[in-house]
């Protein structure tokens, strides 16, 4: 198990305890640069014949809604963090594929919600149980408490990158060139 780091004693600007020492925060940027590089060389995609063959966005929405079932696009929008434009055109090819349906509101006809097909359901359960087998291949040597301690750890990571995310302002758009 690792040790504790250093840590400094000046509070960090929120005034949230101890900064740890530089050292550490550039190994760990480092770490997570070469992580979200190598998952997006391999796309986390398994093992076998299913191995990279299905995207990262298209794995988040069709895995959102397996797990919280039909909703409009919005509210996919609202709950990956992302742009409602965006989750329409990640959509549509889930869509013509088969993956996801188009249906009817139950309550209001006119609004659209999408809804994981059951051709979704057994495409995306063969992606994950070929991203299990790349998990416990990639972990074979660790302890389960360890893998417990890192998937805890790492959802940390990522809630806290995430409220980070919806809390920052927009960035500034960019000033207009002159017309000449």
């Amino acid at each position: 198990m690792a040790t504790t780091p250093d840590m400094t004693t000046a509070p960090p600007a929120s005034g949230r305890g101890v900064l740890p020492d530089s050292g550490l925060l550039d190994d760990l940027q480092h770490q997570v640069a070469l992580f979200a590089r190598r998952a997006e060389q391999t796309r986390l995609g398994g093992v076998g014949q299913v191995r990279n063959t299905m995207d990262r966005a298209a794995y988040l929405l069709l895995n959102r809604l397996d797990k919280e079932g039909p909703m409009g696009v919005k509210a996919l929008a609202a709950g990956m963090g992302i742009d409602s434009s965006t989750v329409t055109r990640q959509v549509a090819p889930l869509v013509d594929t088969g993956l996801v349906k188009r249906t009817s509101h139950p309550e209001d006809g006119r609004a659209v919600v999408l809804q994981l097909s059951p051709r979704g359901k057994a495409r995306l359960e063969e992606v994950r149980s070929s991203r299990r087998q790349l998990m416990a291949l990639l972990t074979e040597d660790w302890a389960e408490d360890e893998r417990d301690v890192f998937c805890t750890l790492l959802t940390r990571f990522n809630e806290a990158l995430s409220a980070r995310m919806a809390a920052a302002p927009p960035p500034p758009e960019a000033p207009e060139a002159p017309v000449s």
